[in-house]
């Protein structure tokens, strides 16, 4: 939201001095401006690999994290709009970072990595993808706790080929913060003091 005064709304008179130009910032455009620079600064990370051995770059994205969660945080970010099929840009999640890392030992590489979250059935699959036919989902349970906040329960898990399929049992509950939210990016803060970046992904991935 704009914090200034249009121009045109301060009167005067025909022959006296126009009046300066007001200029000014708004939420809006600071937080386009942090997420841009938070996006430039893990694009050559491989999704957090990277970032594991450096951290100084850690510090630098956590710190692009935080000035993000600042000027979003008033904003509720656990409404509708975080229904979606979300796609991993970057994270320090150990778990998933060692899977993406390792994925050749088993002959596959690691495809897309995602969360699917539909607020109003309050389920979350955390999705591995490993091309052509196999992925790792974890199906959570999930409630809405305040404006920024969600509740998970996990609930089952599987990993799949093309044709079989192995259920693994399912452990852990928490909770993530979505800190930023808007129509191309989520950045999450979770229970653990792990940090996720997502986008939109252009496909709804299905079970």
């Amino acid at each position: 939201m704009a914090t200034c005064l249009p121009f045109g709304t301060i009167p005067f008179k025909p022959h006296s001095p126009r009046p300066a130009k007001i200029t000014c910032s708004s939420t809006t455009a600071q937080s386009q401006l942090a997420k841009q620079h938070l996006l430039s600064l893990i694009s050559d990370q491989d999704r957090g690999l990277k970032t594991q051995n450096n951290p100084l770059k850690l510090t630098s994205i956590v710190s692009a994290i935080d000035d993000l969660a600042a000027l979003g945080k008033d904003s509720i970010t656990t409404g509708g709009s975080l229904s979606a099929t979300w796609r991993l840009l970057w994270t320090t999640e150990k778990e998933q970072l060692f899977i993406i890392q390792n994925a050749s030992l088993f002959g596959t590489l690691t495809g897309d990595v995602l969360q699917v979250i539909d607020v109003e059935q309050r389920v979350l699959n955390n999705v591995i993808t490993f091309p052509p036919d196999g992925v790792f989902f974890v199906r959570s349970d999930i409630a809405v706790a305040s404006k920024q906040r969600v509740n998970f329960k996990f609930t089952s898990a599987v990993l799949r080929g093309k044709d079989w399929e192995i259920p693994l049992p399912p452990f852990g509950q928490g909770w993530f913060d979505t800190v930023y939210l808007d129509d191309e990016i989520r950045v999450v803060k979770d229970i653990r003091g792990d940090y996720l970046v997502v986008d939109r992904a252009p496909y709804a991935w299905k079970e």
